[in-house]
């Protein structure tokens, strides 16, 4: 169970328990059917469809000029 960090509770995830749509937050190395094989294992459930993520990282500042701590190619 080291793959599921929390639950993640905003409006919009309030919102979307009554479709049984579910939110939480993961650990950054993970891979899609990692999240999809816990989550069955955890909850008891048959996952239909998963969207996930990755969120770009903030780029670091040196005065005026604005470096990016990834480069994508």
């Amino acid at each position: 169970m080291d793959v599921i960090k929390y639950a993640v509770f905003t409006e919009k995830s309030i919102r979307l328990l009554g479709n049984n749509q579910y939110t939480s937050n993961v650990e950054s190395g993970s891979t899609r059917t990692e999240i999809k094989h816990w989550v069955e294992l955890f909850f008891g459930v048959k996952v239909i469809a998963m969207n996930s993520h990755r969120l770009p990282g903030k780029g670091r500042r040196m005065g005026p000029i604005i470096f990016p701590t990834r480069i994508y190619f």
